[in-house]
């Protein structure tokens, strides 16, 4: 259980700035936390404050309210890991090392939770527009990063001999990646190995094409 923070009660601006960040930091660990633990139907205003150490009150002092609580702990998530992606795709290595690190990655998110907060805050956003335009902003940034890592590559790998123009190819790989994670939350990884596999071979051939 993490410790008591000492912070205000709702409607009160007397704490510090280093007090009131504090709070906000431990909220947000704890969603996440919870997320992968119990998932957004077993989170309460009163149970993430009480595994974040602080008043109930501060959940709606700070986010509103508990959704915008736990759609704030994904963001934040996903940007870490967004960064971890461009800083990936940005090394002077082949395209394919940074393929083979990427996917590499599936299992990791997996271990770590990410993926599990992931699908909980779709289910959340299915009957809620506004949450809607977030989560489908989480997938627009994921194919940005993807999209110029394949503009970077444009001399190793010859798309034009393939069936799937760049913005197919990305909206290939970004929905056979959902699946995939969807598929192993539920621990069905039926094919999924032949198809890194494969999909593996197929950017090699590409990539040795490009050098004839």
């Amino acid at each position: 259980m993490p410790k008591s923070i000492d912070s205000t009660l709702p409607g009160s601006e007397s704490a510090p700035p280093a007090a009131r960040e504090e709070a906000r930091t431990a909220l947000l660990d704890a969603a996440e936390r919870l997320l992968i633990e119990v998932g957004h139907a077993g989170i309460t205003t009163r149970k993430v404050a009480a595994e974040a150490g602080v008043n109930h009150g501060l959940v709606h002092y700070y986010f509103g309210s508990i959704e915008e609580l736990l759609f704030q702990a994904m963001e934040r998530y996903t940007e870490r890991l967004l960064q971890r992606q461009r800083a990936l795709y940005a090394a002077d290595i082949p395209f394919i090392e940074k393929w083979r690190t990427a996917m590499g990655f599936i299992d990791e998110d997996l271990e770590a939770g990410y993926p599990k907060i992931w699908a909980e805050l779709h289910a959340v956003a299915w009957n809620r527009p506004q949450f809607q335009q977030r989560i489908a902003q989480v997938h627009v940034q994921w194919r940005e990063i993807f999209t110029k890592a394949l503009s970077r590559a444009k001399d190793e790998l010859r798309l034009e001999d393939t069936p799937f123009p760049p913005d197919a190819f990305v909206a290939l790989v970004a929905t056979f990646n959902a699946g995939l994670l969807l598929e192993r939350l539920v621990g069905l990884d039926d094919g999924h190995r032949e198809l890194l596999e494969a999909m593996d071979r197929w950017l090699s051939s590409l990539g040795s094409a490009g050098k004839e």
